[in-house]
Formats: C-alpha cells, sequence, structure tokens
C-alpha cells in the first residue's frame, strides 16, 4: 500500500514538472534588432540647417545609408517566437533622414510596419531538367546511350 502511494504521488509530481516545462515552451520569445534614435534626438534636428555630420553626432550612426539620394535609414524591428513556430515580425520603424542638394536636412519622416511592402530583393531560380524524374529513371535511361568511342578522346 505505501509503495502505490509513493509512485502515484512520483507520477503526480513528474506530470506537473513535464506540465509545466510544456507550458513554458510556449511563452513568447522577442527579439529586438536595430536602433531608432530617441525623439528629442529627432525634434533637435533642424530642417534646411542641419548636415549629415550634424545628424551623425546628435542621433548616432545609421543603420544604412543612400548611395544615390546620400540619404540616412535607422531601422528598429522586434520579432515574436512561440514554441516551434516560425518567428514572426510584430513591430518595425524606418527613419528616413533626407538631404538636399546643398547638403542640408530636407525631410525626416517615419514609417511603421503597416507602411512597408514585401518585395523580392532579388530572385535566382536555376531550371533543372531532370525536374520530375526519379533518379532510377534518369540511371537507367542512360543505359542505351553510352558511347565507348566518346571516352578515347
Amino acid at each position: 500500500m505505501r509503495i502505490n502511494r509513493h509512485v502515484t504521488k512520483t507520477l503526480m509530481s513528474a506530470a506537473l514538472v513535464s506540465a509545466g516545462l510544456m507550458l513554458g515552451a510556449c511563452t513568447p520569445q522577442y527579439k529586438n534588432h536595430g536602433y531608432i534614435p530617441l525623439p528629442e534626438d529627432l525634434d533637435q534636428i533642424t530642417i534646411g540647417q542641419d548636415t549629415r555630420d550634424t545628424v551623425t553626432a546628435m542621433a548616432g550612426m545609421p543603420a544604412a545609408s543612400g548611395i544615390v539620394d546620400s540619404s540616412l535609414y535607422y531601422v528598429r524591428s522586434r520579432r515574436r517566437s512561440v514554441g516551434f513556430l516560425a518567428p514572426k515580425e510584430i513591430e518595425r520603424e524606418v527613419v528616413a533622414i533626407s538631404f538636399a542638394a546643398n547638403g542640408t536636412v530636407q525631410n525626416v519622416e517615419r514609417f511603421g510596419l503597416e507602411d512597408g511592402n514585401v518585395i523580392a530583393l532579388d530572385r535566382r531560380v536555376t531550371s533543372s531538367s531532370v525536374s520530375d524524374k526519379a533518379f532510377i529513371r534518369q540511371l537507367l535511361g542512360n543505359i542505351g546511350r553510352f558511347n565507348p568511342a566518346s571516352l578515347a578522346g
């Protein structure tokens, strides 16, 4: 009788621990990436007066900069992952600072996740002539095509 109580107590403890671990695996985990200057730092930027150097001194180094238009881009994103599911981007903010031809700040813009569009930056697809043939079918299909004269060179 005492052994049954001990076994039951052990099984109940194991069940509670495993339930706790399973529930712990389902808690969302967040991952932040990037940097956005504080609103106070962005408010200090004067349009038509500040230059690229003064902006980077006040707001910090940007995540990216434009090559053609010499704009500065600050990007911050936040992803949430739950258990074994793929991470999902739940928040994104982009601050774009553009400059006029004389090198002064022309505009400061903010964009969010709702303003973005998904685009393919580069698509490289290689077509294959063996897409729907199994390995054995390819092997057996080449039996009659062997030419020993082509090996002699």
